[in-house]
């Protein structure tokens, strides 16, 4: 990934091997710290639950009523935090409600192993100091001090790294980032201009458009709804070289024709996979066939 800064967000740009870039934009400190305090709500609502449960019972000790909380409390957060985040895709409650979720670095799918140790390292984090501070009263000097500098490095880690990642993001390789709102935008295909040059220069066969899905067709949509790209941009360039490549395309896309070449090449991508979903085919990406012949 690299990292550039757009107004107010930092991106984070991952290229995958077809050359088109995906953009993150990096969470910031302050939507972080909201959906930290929601999650830290609805488990705290749990265990204040189950509190009343066992206070309610009154089979057990106070001492003994109280331990058990302490363990209810850690036991609640945990499975809470991990399950939400392999379920939802890198999501907890507080991340849905305020639009972030948590990424692998590499741009591929989070792993349940990424997902444990970011969140027990979170332990360490937040919990740990949070009952440090509740206990301060109660602590020799040297103690609270030891304990103001450990909340002094925890906060300082997320503020000095340029991805504003905290010690269990960085360890376990995963960033946190704005999560895509969902926006109707108009037909690409119906508005995007047609020119005579476009239709007469670039014809598709069959065995060209058979090489991407939908997937990919989405990504290209994208990149054409960008009104930052000329034909000239070195991106453009090196999709199209991308793309003639792949599928194997023999005429030649002369300088300054590189928009007009994917904008022909999308409208025919795009009709071809209109008609082989009309004939009960769905292409969900470029790896169709060989998961066809995988599952044959």
């Amino acid at each position: 990934m690299s990292q550039r800064v757009q107004g107010d967000k930092r991106l984070e740009q991952f290229i995958p091997p077809e050359g088109v870039p995906i953009n993150f934009a990096v969470a910031s400190l302050g939507t972080r710290f909201g959906a930290q305090c929601l999650d830290l709500i609805f488990t705290f609502l749990l265990v204040f639950v189950c509190a009343i449960a066992i206070v309610s019972g009154g089979f057990l000790p106070p001492a003994a009523e109280m331990t058990l909380m302490i363990l209810l409390a850690f036991l609640i957060r945990i499975p809470y935090y991990v399950l939400s985040e392999l379920i939802w895709n890198g999501r907890t409650l507080g991340k849905k409600i305020t639009g972030i979720r948590v990424i692998n670095v590499n741009g591929r799918r989070l792993t349940p192993h990424q997902v444990t140790a970011r969140n027990l390292m979170k332990e360490v984090e937040i919990f740990t100091p949070l009952s440090l501070v509740f206990a301060a009263g109660s602590m020799p000097a040297w103690e609270i001090g030891l304990t103001i500098a450990l909340v002094l490095v925890i906060l300082t880690v997320p503020l000095a790294n340029r991805r504003r990642q905290r010690l269990g993001d960085i360890i376990a390789g995963t960033l946190v980032v704005d999560n895509p709102r969902s926006v109707l935008l108009s037909d690409l295909a119906i508005s995007a201009p047609t020119t005579v040059s476009s239709q007469a220069e670039f014809d598709f066969l069959p065995e060209h458009l058979d090489v991407y899905g939908k997937y990919e067709l989405q990504t290209l949509e994208d990149v054409l709804r960008d009104p930052t790209k000329s034909s000239n941009n070195e991106e453009i360039v090196q999709i199209v070289r991308t793309i003639v490549r792949k599928i194997g395309y023999r005429d030649t896309v002369k300088p300054g024709q590189q928009l007009l070449f994917l904008t022909a090449f999308y409208r025919a991508q795009r009709e071809h996979l209109e008609t082989l979903r009309l004939f009960g085919t769905r292409r969900e990406n470029k790896f169709y066939q060989a998961e066809k012949e995988v599952g044959g």
